[in-house]
């Protein structure tokens, strides 16, 4: 496993990028990693938890974007150090990448991003782990190119994610053809159950889901050989402050990856 200080890592199944959309505040943070935590530790499911320090890519101007970068920031740094676990989260300008390196272990460049020379060279140079989420508009062959930016700028710590491919204005579709070919490069794989259920683009202005499906968009994935599954999850969707429609409820998450354990020991 190329991420530092994951817990579990001699172990065979499947690991777990997880947590809220957005860092929305310490105590819920601590809570929703604490209960990760002991699932995945009961488990032996290596887990790092996932949470957005500042969400730049909003439909609305009004929307959440985040807490404050700093304060947002140390919350991720006291959910790894508390419970010794690593912690990933997403940058949008080159700036960001030593800033945020400071506080986390995993540096994720956004789907709509990927393409963006610079933050990828920027997230390089920090020596950390970087997880580059496949553009909604590119196949799995051609994050070759995303991949050698990062290795030419002297970091071979990559992870490569799917999210889905866009699907007419308003709708994404999975084709697991891409997470085969990513694999070709000899980087882990990573299926993102949620945002890969978005409906963008509504005219509300506020992005639409169908989580009832993120069971079938996980068991697909491990069938087919994904390393690693990224879930967003909160104790209360409808009330999170950012793609709460797309997000697994907390509390089907065991059970859910119970069932993942069940279909990865069958394929492997």
């Amino acid at each position: 496993m190329i991420i530092p200080n994951i817990k579990n890592s001699d172990s065979t199944n499947f690991f777990l990028l997880a947590g809220p959309c957005a860092i929305e505040g310490e105590e819920i943070a601590l809570r929703i990693a604490e209960r990760i935590v002991k699932i995945t530790d009961k488990l032996n499911i290596p887990y790092v938890f996932k949470g957005s320090y500042r969400k730049a890519n909003r439909s609305r101007l009004d929307s959440f974007t985040g807490i404050g970068d700093e304060k947002a920031l140390k919350i991720l740094a006291k959910v790894g150090k508390e419970f010794g676990i690593p912690t990933v989260t997403d940058i949008h300008e080159s700036h960001e990448a030593a800033i945020a390196a400071e506080y986390v272990d995993v540096l994720q460049i956004p789907a709509f991003l990927c393409r963006q020379t610079e933050l990828l060279v920027a997230a390089a140079k920090t020596g950390k782990v970087v997880n580059i989420k496949k553009g909604q508009f590119l196949s799995g062959a051609s994050m070759k190119h995303a991949v050698g930016k990062v290795q030419d700028a002297g970091n071979p710590n990559i992870i490569l994610t799917d999210r889905g491919n866009s699907f007419g204005y308003q709708d994404l579709i999975v084709d697991y053809r891409n997470l085969v070919e990513m694999k070709q490069f000899n980087v882990p794989v990573v299926m993102d159950c949620t945002h890969s259920l978005q409906q963008p683009n509504q005219e509300s202005g506020v992005t639409g889901g169908k989580p009832e499906l993120i069971e079938t968009i996980a068991k697909a994935a491990i069938a087919v050989g994904a390393d690693g599954l990224f879930i967003e999850t909160h104790p209360d969707p409808k009330n999170a402050k950012s793609d709460g429609a797309n997000m697994l409820q907390l509390d089907l998450l065991e059970g859910l990856l119970e069932k993942l354990i069940r279909v990865r020991q069958a394929v492997i």
